[in-house]
């Protein structure tokens, strides 16, 4: 099988809505390429497979669907060319309200006798509904394959509750763009703001991977902008660290809304497949930092934080953190503490890490994160606590205040 990349100039998984431009909001087709859709016809002109990617929730809250289709590269074969992808996608409860996409690749020259196939794939967002597919792909000469399939993109009865980031029969192209600004939040007004000190560790499942997987950094980024989203919470900090690097990436002080543009352009900087030869003469150098760390980040004084949370993958070192500096931290705070490890694999690392470990000593609470129900159940109940521990911190307060 050959790498998609091969025939991609832009990105194999892009794709572009394809915006209404004729009478009455219709979008406009070649005439051809409506006659198929309109059709359903199937057609193997270029004798490629068109397989389905059954919707999929990720941690953002949305359906994830799409397709593969593989190729023959001999079917190819000549001077470069271009593959175009034209389909619609229609919500079972409003067929007659199709949405419609284009992609495109590039086809460098192939060898008449090159051998193998490439696999080429698209992908777009639902929210919970069904859906029927009519697609279509042609080259430069007009030759024509085509399908079509049904989706079926619908939460389990345990997963009813949860608040989707899209809307029912909703589709839309997948965003590329993790680190995109959030739409303003209408904020509570009140006597009792929540006021909320957040650290992310923005480092892959594997320890020792040269590179932040994609589907890491939408989790991480997910957590971020589920808890940017409560509207009763007035004020963020947010600090971004990486234990590999054993540095703070970037850091937000006592704002009313998360910089996530900001964020993302910091965590270019991230170097992973490069050791600092620094950090490798210091025998215990990433417990030394994480000790630092969260001494420095959770002796708050000047930002009184009505909880902090921790979030991230797991960070197994071979010493634990000082027990003198953890008892000395425990005397200090006075805020609940929240740990959300982002672990998608449990069952292989069951251990408690250095972070959960830490939290456990302050009488904080730990949630495990491994799919998108985790996270939504997660901070339903983080938020319930804060919000009981501020009130019941207030209410405590109040008849000494009187007095």
């Amino acid at each position: 099988m050959v790498a998609c990349s091969l025939l991609c100039g832009s990105g194999c998984f892009g794709q572009n809505l394809m915006p209404a431009s004729g009478p009455g909001g219709m979008v406009r087709l070649f005439t051809s390429d409506a006659a198929i859709l309109e059709a359903q016809e199937i057609r193997k002109d270029i004798p490629c497979t068109a397989t389905p990617v059954k919707p999929i929730l990720g941690f953002d809250l949305k359906f994830h669907a799409g397709y593969d289709v593989s190729i023959p590269l001999k079917e190819l074969a000549g001077s470069d060319n271009q593959l175009t992808m034209v389909f619609r996608v229609s919500p079972e409860h409003h067929p007659d309200e199709p949405v419609y996409f284009s992609q495109h690749f590039n086809v460098p020259a192939i060898d008449a006798d090159a051998g193998g196939s490439t696999l080429l794939s698209g992908m777009f967002d639902l929210g919970e509904g069904k859906y029927h597919v009519d697609w279509l792909m042609r080259d430069r000469a007009e030759r024509i394959c085509s399908s079509n399939w049904d989706l079926d993109a619908t939460l389990s009865p345990k997963d009813k509750q949860i608040a989707l980031d899209i809307a029912a029969d909703a589709i839309q192209p997948t965003d590329t763009e993790p680190f995109k600004q959030e739409p303003p939040v209408s904020r509570m007004q009140g006597d009792s703001p929540l006021n909320v000190k957040v650290m992310v560790n923005f480092a892959p499942q594997d320890s020792y991977s040269a590179t932040l997987q994609p589907i890491d950094t939408t989790a991480l980024v997910s957590i971020l902008r589920s808890i940017s989203r409560e509207p009763r919470i007035t004020k963020f900090s947010i600090v971004a660290f990486n234990m590999q690097e054993q540095r703070v990436i970037y850091r937000q002080e006592a704002a009313s809304q998360i910089d996530f543009p900001a964020l993302g352009k910091a965590l270019r900087s991230l170097n992973l497949g490069t050791v600092d030869l620094k950090r490798l003469t210091q025998k215990h150098g990433d417990t030394e930092f994480l000790t630092n760390f969260i001494t420095q980040e959770m002796n708050v004084e000047q930002d009184h934080p009505d909880a902090v949370i921790i979030a991230g993958p797991k960070v197994m070192l071979e010493n634990a953190l000082p027990q003198d500096t953890l008892k000395q931290l425990g005397d200090n705070v006075k805020y609940p503490v929240f740990y959300m490890n982002y672990n998608l694999n449990p069952q292989v690392n069951p251990w408690r890490d250095a972070i959960g470990s830490a939290v456990r000593y302050l009488k904080g609470a730990e949630y495990t994160i491994s799919r998108p129900r985790d996270l939504f159940f997660a901070w339903s109940e983080i938020i319930g606590r804060i919000v009981k521990s501020k009130f019941g911190r207030t209410a405590v307060a109040s008849p000494s205040a009187a007095q």
